[in-house]
């Protein structure tokens, strides 16, 4: 019998941060996810020190793989989206190895990571023709897809769209600072998706993060005429992608 290959990802978020061992094969979660509060200010140092905590709660040793809203060239932070200003310009495999003892580490833009894990295990929807991934949460993650290959780093949450950021009125986090209705905050999330259609011309957008759980209340509500379908995995994406890095699946 072969032995079941497993990896293990981290999905560092605004408001928390998240890991679990992954069966590379089915990308399944193996055992509980473990979980911790995103440290306020969300330093690199604080950061690092809950990543470990995470690892030895889980008991893993082995290759780490990383998902971190920011910008990742080179292994270097570009960009910090809803994380301490302080990571721009960090070597962040640096970081990570020192924090994790020296295991190998692969860090990679947050969004890319669950997109490519909806690519392997997702809807057929995220392997075919030009598609948008979209992470709904803190912010506004996406991924650029080609057939199921990645263009990395892309930051439509970031778009201005009447005059604001895209994020901040029609990310998850906005929805509750708000208290709006699934109705009200779907008209915003429309908004952008007939702007990002506009712009891009996709075959498909296909929506994560945690409300991606309860797609059947705002989805429907969606009249962009692209077709819009809910992320397979959930919320766990960014986990699964991650360990897919650290695991040889995407290069660091």
């Amino acid at each position: 019998m072969t032995e079941t290959a497993l990896g293990f990802g981290i999905d560092i978020g605004g408001s928390g941060i998240k890991g679990a061992v992954v069966d590379m094969a089915t990308g399944q979660l193996v055992g509980e996810r473990a979980t911790v509060a995103t440290p306020q200010p969300a330093t690199p140092a604080a950061i690092a020190h809950a990543v470990a905590q995470i690892v030895a709660t889980c008991a893993w040793a082995g290759p780490v793989g990383i998902a971190l809203p920011s910008v990742i060239t080179g292994q270097i932070a570009r960009t910090a989206a809803n994380i301490d200003d302080s990571w721009v310009g960090l070597d962040v495999h640096e970081l990570f190895t020192q924090a994790l003892g020296g295991a190998p580490v692969s860090v990679l833009n947050d969004a890319d990571a669950a997109g490519i894990a909806e690519v392997a295990f997702g809807d057929e929807a995220a392997r075919n023709g030009a598609v948008i991934f979209l992470t709904f949460g803190t912010g506004i993650g996406s991924a650029f897809f080609s057939d199921g290959t990645l263009f990395p780093n892309t930051e439509l949450g970031h778009m201005h769209i009447d005059g604001a950021e895209a994020e901040h009125f029609a990310s998850s986090a906005a929805r509750d600072r708000e208290k709006l209705s699934f109705a009200e905050w779907a008209t915003r999330v429309d908004t952008i998706l007939h702007e990002y259609a506009r712009l891009v011309n996709p075959s498909a957008f296909v929506v994560g993060g945690g409300i991606s759980g309860v797609a059947e209340q705002w989805v429907p509500l969606l009249t962009v005429d692209v077709p819009v379908v809910p992320a397979a995995l959930r919320n766990n994406a960014g986990i699964v992608g991650a360990a897919m890095a650290a695991h040889g699946h995407v290069a660091p």
